[in-house]
């Protein structure tokens, strides 16, 4: 039976990802900082709290392991990936990872990466693709892309086989309430709004993102699983290949929420962009996935306008009660 083990099993896109894997009939290890409750299904899961910054915990938690699935998040994302601690988790971890893993068989083990689509810098076109040339303008995605080259560079020397997802703006409820991680603009708007709080956005509302929810990403890593040989060695975009204005996806936030608990819908408003904010928040990003669509059949099955709906009936239960009627 294939063992795989998912490195930050307790993180908003690591744990979307474990739920649907303890669906299959695998050995499932769900490897985290803190301890978590297994998904059901049909695997055969075991729970391994372990800080993967330390090399011996980070061998003892990938061993015997045919593939793995690499979805680590330093606290903060990437707002805090200036710090010393950030940096040894975004990159260290992968570092050392394809040093303990690679060369153990005499089939190298999968690894499959949890990049960012923003590793390309300021978006020279639209869609992207991943042809486009890297030019990353921000710590975290410099640390990324370094990451990714990395496990590139461990590939083409045969001690892994690496794939590398790069992400989209993810987004949607998640099955780790407690935990402390970045579950992306819907829910930090949706939580504003059910604080009474008027909705802010830089600019005049228009720029886009490309915006794809939590489970239809999680299904992308399930995809990449089951079909790696033609994936391996590259990176590949994931995206709806729409583009959704954000002025538009927080007016639907806004809607949504005064429809569910009866309030007032809270306000929508434009501000100028701070001097500190980098360019490529100013910048619009619509994505053609169409590479990896091609190879594994995958596509995102969950509209804007349902996953808005789940995020807020998700957040409403644990906050509603907390503001003031």
């Amino acid at each position: 039976m294939k063992q795989i083990t998912v490195l930050g099993a307790s993180g908003f896109v690591g744990s979307a990802v474990t739920r649907a894997l303890a669906r299959q009939p695998i050995r499932l290890r769900a490897v985290a900082r803190r301890r978590l409750t297994p998904a059901p299904g049909q695997a055969e899961v075991t729970v391994v709290a372990a800080d993967l910054t330390d090399r011996a915990a980070l061998a003892d938690a990938v061993a015997g392991s045919d593939a793995v699935v690499y979805l680590l998040l330093a606290d903060g994302g990437w707002r805090a990936a200036e710090t010393e601690e950030a940096e040894r988790v975004n990159l260290g971890v992968m570092r050392d990872l394809v040093d303990v893993i690679g060369g153990t068989g005499a089939t190298p083990p999968l690894v499959v990466y949890g990049g960012a689509a923003s590793q390309v810098g300021v978006p020279p076109r639209e869609p992207i693709d991943g042809s486009e040339p890297d030019h990353p303008a921000t710590p975290y995605d410099r640390q990324k892309l370094t990451a990714e080259r990395l496990l590139k560079d461990a590939t083409a020397d045969g001690r892994v086989r690496g794939i590398s997802l790069r992400l989209p703006t993810v987004f949607g409820e998640t099955a780790a309430p407690d935990a402390n991680h970045d579950r992306g603009v819907v829910s930090a708007m949706a939580r504003r709004a059910l604080e009474g709080q008027a909705l802010t956005i830089w600019g005049d509302g228009t720029v886009r993102r490309d915006l794809v929810h939590v489970e239809d990403i999680a299904a992308a890593f399930t995809a990449a699983l089951a079909t790696p040989d033609p994936l391996v060695g590259g990176h590949w975009l994931l995206g709806a290949g729409r583009g959704d204005q954000l002025g538009e996806v927080f007016r639907l936030v806004a809607r949504e929420l005064s429809e569910r608990t009866g309030r007032d819908q809270v306000d929508v408003t434009c501000v100028e962009p701070p001097s500190h904010a980098p360019e490529t928040d100013l910048r619009s990003v619509t994505i053609d996935s169409t590479p990896f669509r091609a190879i594994t059949g995958w596509r995102p099955e969950i509209s804007l306008s349902e996953g808005v709906r789940r995020t807020v009936a998700a957040l409403t239960p644990s906050v509603q009660g907390k503001v003031r009627t």
